[in-house]
């Protein structure tokens, strides 16, 4: 099994700010991955805490245990990150078997990222989803928008107390001539830590055979 050293993780820790310092995923994932056989621990490497509430909720719905499983996921703070990451958790570091989700502005670090840990080349989508990668458009909470539908979505939010907040949104002058769609994603990312919430609020109201695919086929990889 490849070698990392605390120094190592503190520095990965001190780059990722909130989503490593504050992230029990992170270190979960170290103790397990270097305490047990190579590549018998998966990583799912997200970009963002929403991201990580998505997959742990669906995986929830579908009856399964992930930490049970040896399945990690974990918030890197953003794509930016993802070579440091892979240094840690990949086949020059601690070896794990690796999947992932990205959103699509960042597709392109992660290409880059996986072909400079040597798992590439990696110049496709394909490539990406031959190594467990998948990439969401534009990001998951569009995914998870367009599956359950703008009114659906509505719906969820009122149920939330928070419909009064999402009009008085709707009626900024920046946000008038935009779609339904994009004042949702907007809406989400509009307060610290309400699209960690609608992560899982979403998920949760998910019909299981409309699960968005990125979503769906990065569990079903691990």
């Amino acid at each position: 099994m490849g070698k990392v050293d605390d120094e190592s993780l503190s520095r990965l820790v001190a780059v990722t700010g909130p989503a490593g310092s504050s992230n029990v995923a992170l270190a979960a994932a170290v103790t397990s991955v270097r305490n047990a056989a190579a590549g018998s621990c998966a990583v799912i490497l997200v970009e963002g805490l929403s991201d990580q509430a998505a997959v742990e909720a669906l995986a929830a719905r579908r009856g399964r245990n992930l930490r049970q499983e040896g399945i990690f996921v974990v918030p890197m703070g953003g794509a930016t990150n993802i070579g440091h990451f892979l240094d840690l958790f990949g086949p020059r570091g601690l070896r794990a078997r690796l999947a992932g989700l990205c959103d699509e502005g960042e597709e392109r670090d992660f290409r880059r990222g996986l072909t400079r840990a040597g798992l590439g080349p990696v110049s496709a989508r394909d490539d990406l989803e031959r190594l467990g990668f998948y990439v969401c458009v534009a990001d998951l909470e569009d995914e998870l928008i367009r599956s359950l539908g703008t009114a659906a979505v509505e719906r969820l939010i009122a149920g939330q107390g928070e419909l009064g907040s999402f009009r008085t949104l709707c009626r900024q002058p920046a946000q008038r001539h935009r779609t339904r769609e994009q004042q949702l994603r907007r809406f989400m990312g509009s307060r610290s830590g309400r699209k960690i919430h609608y992560g899982q609020v979403l998920t949760d109201a998910l019909d299981l055979t409309r699960v968005p695919r990125p979503l769906d086929r990065v569990l079903t990889r691990v």
